[in-house]
């Protein structure tokens, strides 16, 4: 039997990505950003509204990074979801992380996140079903620490997901499966 229950974000796993841009002085922001996805292979889409800080920085710089949380920093990844850009001007400093101006785009990367997409600003779509902020991704670094060989290990990266039902947090590890590959089984 089923049970019927309350419409929510109801997606799960759903990411938590850490969009981290520069403020107009050069500093730091980062915020988490739950809803954001692929758009076809080169391009991330994230529902953000104008009021958040990070987009008026992604705007005006053309730019931003997507970095992938870990469970190592919960606590920094949520922090910058509770705290925000337009009221804390020193809001990165206060996580203690760390960051370095990105390779090919004006944003930052934040050392201690395992993985992050340089993006580009694309467009900023603002209406019934717009989805916010697109962006095209110009590069992909991973810390040396959750490699294997020339491949990501996702068990090493140990990302985490948020549970829009009772607002948790997981991480997301164990390999069960081969994509593109299990479901053959079944077409015979």
């Amino acid at each position: 039997m089923r049970r019927k229950l309350n419409i929510t974000e109801g997606i799960f796993p759903m990411p938590v990505l850490m969009v981290a841009t520069y403020n107009e002085d050069g500093s730091v922001n980062v915020m988490n950003a739950a809803w954001g996805t692929m758009q076809e292979r080169g391009n991330v889409v994230l529902n953000l509204t104008e009021t958040h800080k990070t987009v008026k920085n992604i705007k005006a710089r053309g730019a931003f990074t997507v970095s992938i949380a870990d469970a190592a920093h919960v606590t920094e990844a949520d922090y910058f979801g509770v705290e925000s850009g337009n009221k804390a001007a020193d809001k990165f400093e206060k996580s203690g992380l760390t960051a370095s101006k990105a390779e090919l785009v004006d944003a930052p990367v934040i050392h201690e996140f395992p993985l992050c997409l340089e993006c580009e600003f694309i467009e900023y779509q603002d209406n019934e079903y717009g989805c916010g902020v697109i962006g095209k991704v110009v590069n992909v670094t991973a810390d040396e620490r959750v490699m294997v060989e020339d491949k990501v290990d996702m068990a090493l990266v140990n990302a985490i997901a948020f549970d829009p039902y009772t607002h948790g947090y997981y991480k997301v590890t164990e390999r069960v499966g081969e994509a593109f590959k299990d479901g053959l089984q079944l077409k015979k």
